[in-house]
């Protein structure tokens, strides 16, 4: 049985941080989950387009990005979608950890972005993104 790959959106309107966060998450965060397939997006738009498309299974955002900034926009998804995906804000200072409590971001990164961290992290909120069906 051959299983989809799983969607992860990646937001930052610096293609180089991006691509910093494709690297580090790599294409199999963890063995049990398999590999992922990315789906990047400068603006805020492209975000929206994709996340109401509903084929998001995680998105990661960049905390710094302009000129809307990813705490925001997390904020923003999580108020604004029924069944919002998980959403990981990648910040610049440890000191901003604390905004994710705000933004309702179900995990934080911090730069620079470190491999095994960033891998783990996303492979626990995908972990935690598949609901067993019940009786099926």
């Amino acid at each position: 049985m051959t299983e989809q790959a799983m969607s992860i959106l990646v937001f930052s309107h610096r293609p180089e941080v991006r691509e910093s966060i494709v690297n580090a998450v790599g294409r199999r965060p963890a063995t049990d989950i398999g590999r992922v397939s990315y789906v990047e997006a400068a603006t805020v738009a492209e975000v929206i387009t994709e996340m109401d498309a509903g084929t998001v299974d995680l998105a990661i955002l960049d905390g710094e990005a302009q000129p809307t900034g990813g705490m925001g926009l997390c904020r923003q998804l999580k108020n604004e979608i029924t069944e919002c995906p998980p959403i990981v804000v990648a910040v610049r200072r440890k000191d901003d950890r604390w905004l994710a409590t705000w933004s309702q971001a179900d995990a934080v990164l911090v730069h620079p972005l470190d491999p095994l961290t960033a891998a783990e992290t996303v492979a626990d909120v995908l972990r935690r993104r598949r609901v067993p069906v019940v009786g099926g």
